[in-house]
């Protein structure tokens, strides 16, 4: 009788702060504050920012790198305090930094993969003036990361890279690649009249793997509103998966035809600024991170990178997770994030990883 009664207090009291956070979030006086770690701007061309995170405890060296997705906006690695995969790498003492993209217009519409990869880039990477530096890459981001460093191989400082769910045989992704395969629908066919994959398309796209999660959000967030902690994670990760940018219509294009049509980068290299690029190429100490749970990202399309890298030194982590999951919310705090740190600082102070050991592959499932 007494467990009953508790039950029945419990959900009354908990249908009370449903009511009242409810109230307040449908005010508007609630919404989560995003980004706001601070952070300068110390590098930009046109749309590109490179920002560097304050931090007055850096204990590791060289400065991390991160380049972010074209696909997103960057904020889903920092949602908010509490939440957010910067504020934890600057925990553990490292110098991080990130490249972000902003949303492109009518003036980026002609960037192509060597605009990112062999131009901006490289320039961001320039502009920290460090002498090594571990560069990290989050989703399409990632494969921006990759070719940057195979066609920078002997004059860029890059010292590790780290590939965040990354995609590399397209073949494998599902819908998201498939609706693009020959015979079905071209780069042109959702590309406006700016050049742009219009953000609208975007976020059409990303909804179509999971039609139903409009009619069960409502439900989700009524589940999370008695805890206003909870409320606010749910809604500054469903904000972030909804606010989607356009895409460079060049670059769109170059992705149907060569990674999506070709599945060239599941082979190892690229037609790239001329010439070829090659995975291979890249023999710098490297981090392949890929997720059991990712919709957008299956493992089998992130796995093969880790054989396709030249380094003797490359490790993967396959986490039990999805692609959110693995920078945001609390698997990202108990399990990716603390790896990532840790490989991070070993492949710091180790110097001997900076000249290519022995390679290895190491497996980590994480649970």
């Amino acid at each position: 009788m007494s467990a009953l009664l508790d039950r029945v207090q419990r959900d009354v009291q908990r249908a009370v702060l449903r009511g009242r956070n409810g109230l307040r979030y449908a005010a508007g006086t609630s919404r989560p504050k995003v980004g706001r770690t601070p952070k300068d701007v110390v590098w930009r061309r046109h749309k590109a920012q490179l920002w560097r995170y304050r931090n007055d405890d850096v204990r590791h060296a060289p400065p991390v790198v991160i380049v972010h997705s074209l696909v997103s906006r960057s904020y889903v690695l920092d949602l908010y305090p509490g939440n957010s995969a910067i504020a934890f790498l600057l925990r553990s003492g490292l110098d991080v930094l990130l490249l972000d993209w902003e949303a492109p217009d009518e003036a980026d519409a002609e960037n192509t993969l060597e605009t990112y990869a062999a131009g901006l880039v490289p320039s961001a990477i320039e502009a920290t003036g460090a002498d090594e530096l571990t560069l990290m890459g989050y989703c399409f981001g990632g494969n921006l990361a990759l070719l940057t460093a195979a066609a920078g191989a002997d004059d860029l400082p890059i010292r590790n890279l780290v590939a965040l769910t990354t995609p590399c045989d397209f073949h494998a992704i599902g819908f998201l690649a498939d609706m693009f395969r020959p015979g079905r629908l071209d780069a042109d066919d959702v590309i406006d009249e700016t050049g742009l994959v219009p953000a609208a398309v975007m976020d059409a796209a990303f909804q179509s793997i999971k039609p139903t999660d409009q009619l069960v959000q409502p439900l989700n967030l009524w589940e999370q509103l008695w805890s206003s902690q909870r409320a606010e994670n749910f809604l500054a990760l469903n904000g972030w998966t909804r606010d989607q940018v356009p895409f460079p219509g060049a670059t769109f294009r170059q992705t149907v035809e060569l990674l999506v049509r070709d599945n060239r980068l599941a082979g190892g290299e690229l037609p790239f600024a001329g010439g070829t690029v090659r995975l291979k190429d890249i023999k710098r100490p490297f981090l392949n991170i890929y997720c059991e749970q990712d919709t957008i990202v299956p493992a089998p399309s992130a796995e093969p990178l880790t054989g396709l890298v030249g380094s003797r030194d490359a490790s993967e982590l396959r986490l039990e997770t999805g692609h959110v999951g693995l920078v945001a919310g609390r698997y990202a705090d108990e399990v990716a994030r603390p790896a990532i740190a840790d490989w991070i600082r070993r492949h710091s102070a180790n110097r001997r990883s900076k000249e290519n050991g022995d390679r290895h592959t190491a497996r980590a499932a994480a649970a």
